[in-house]
């Protein structure tokens, strides 16, 4: 199943290598295209990037 997130959703992924560590970050921007969506988001360290999610990322909806 896809993952889907909306604006004000928080994005977490899981770090991938031993040691790595746990991203996460609210939801700007769903950007919707042929190859699904993926987000703007703007991670926890204040950093704005283009996600496009994988299968070691999940959603938090917004309270």
């Amino acid at each position: 199943m896809a993952m889907e997130a909306k604006v004000g959703d928080r994005i977490v992924v899981e770090g991938n290598q031993v040691g790595a560590p746990r991203r996460a970050g609210e939801v700007v921007e769903v950007i919707e295209g042929s190859a699904g969506a993926h987000y703007r988001v703007r991670w926890d360290s204040g950093e704005e990037t283009i996600f496009f999610p994988s299968s070691d990322a999940r959603v938090e909806a917004r309270a």
